[in-house]
């Protein structure tokens, strides 16, 4: 089964209640809830997201990864269980060796996504996207 990454951008509050994520937002009665067995990354972007030590431990139990960003919204922390699995230490492994090459091969396949995506919207609306294209050709590797 693929895991779900959830990303929290805004204000919220964070818990567990009967092995779900609970999302509850302080201006808002709505309350939201995810089973934590599909979740497998949590993204924390907001420095008023407070979250409960209880979920904060079932995440781990369920070898969720929690990444926390900085004012830049870039990742800045990353959380993960340190007991039994061994999965998460080896990608991570694998990732800080990946070669120089490798790593701005990977940087400019995701530049072009996004490139192609954003051109994506603008053809929906309607509106000027063949530069967008233009561009997503000619991103060289490691791009800037």
């Amino acid at each position: 089964m693929i895991k779900k990454t959830l990303y929290f951008g805004n204000a919220c509050n964070l818990r567990k209640n009967n092995d779900q994520l609970v999302v509850k937002y302080p201006d808002s009665d709505q309350v939201r809830s995810v089973p934590i067995e599909d979740i497998g990354i949590v993204v924390v972007d907001n420095n008023r997201i407070t979250i409960s030590s209880g979920l904060l431990e079932s995440l781990m139990e369920n070898s969720t990864a929690v990444i926390t960003c900085n004012r830049s919204h870039l990742p800045y922390g990353l959380l993960l269980p340190m007991y039994g699995h061994h999965a998460y230490t080896e990608k991570l492994r694998t990732q800080i060796e990946a070669s120089l090459p490798l790593k701005k091969n990977l940087w400019q396949q995701t530049v072009v996504a996004k490139i192609i995506n954003q051109a994506g919207v603008l053809q929906v609306l309607e509106l000027p996207h063949d530069n967008m294209l233009y561009w997503a050709k000619n991103v060289r590797s490691g791009d800037p």
